[in-house]
């Protein structure tokens, strides 16, 4: 029985040098410290998808009889494809322990958690929303995942990242606010001003109507 979870460690620790020769597009994953058998991944929304700009957090969670028996997948950010902190069905999950392949690596995983996300297909854990939701969430992980301490301790360089990514929309924001504030400024003037050009207007047709009836009434009155 002692066999089990020392072969499941040693494979893990294989898949984890593994990973760093060869990373997966898009995702960065990491074990925890204290517990090789648990696994925190990043997924950074890949480019011309609904997900692009996004940042999503989710777990693996192995079994000690890895890699004979597959892990768990959970995705923990709001991203509007699985629902979070829920197990993934997925063919590479503990949902179909009769479709895993024991020389299926974390890269193997990693990859089909990915594909498995740009998809549209349904499965239990997944959710319905329009690409208009998904880009929201995109919008919001960010700030959601700052918030998580798994995920700073565990991805520093992305967190640097994100903060930097945060601190430039920020400021974006800012000026932008400025602009149009200044711009009301400016627009406020411009309105008073066509209020006088208008009643200067109204005033010279009062005056030239005057003008026009009273040189009317003083020709009749030298014709008499």
């Amino acid at each position: 029985m002692s066999r089990k979870p020392n072969s499941a460690t040693a494979r893990l620790k294989q898949d984890y040098l593994r990973l760093k020769r060869d990373p997966v597009p898009y995702i960065t994953a990491e074990p925890l410290p204290s517990n090789i058998l648990e696994w925190h991944y990043v997924v950074c929304g890949p480019e011309k998808s609904s997900y692009e700009g996004g940042y999503y957090h989710g777990k693996l969670v192995f079994p000690r009889e890895f890699p004979f028996k597959p892990p768990s997948i959970y995705m923990i950010t709001p991203n509007g494809r699985f629902k979070t902190n829920k197990k993934l069905c997925l063919s590479i999950s503990d949902f179909h322990p009769d479709t895993w392949n024991p020389a299926w690596s974390v890269s193997t995983i990693l990859t089909g958690l990915l594909s498995f996300m740009l998809e549209k297909s349904p499965t239990l854990g997944s959710i319905e929303t329009t690409d208009y939701d998904k880009r929201q969430f995109a919008y919001q992980s960010l700030e959601f995942n700052l918030k998580d301490k798994y995920f700073c301790d565990l991805f520093p360089d992305i967190v640097a990242q994100m903060q930097a990514e945060v601190a430039e929309r920020n400021a974006n924001q800012n000026l932008n606010f400025e602009n149009q504030k200044n711009l009301q400024t400016v627009e406020q003037p411009s309105s008073f001003q066509s209020c006088i050009t208008n009643l200067c207007v109204i005033i010279g047709f009062a005056a030239f109507a005057f003008t026009v009836k009273y040189v009317m009434k003083t020709t009749a009155s030298e014709a008499e």
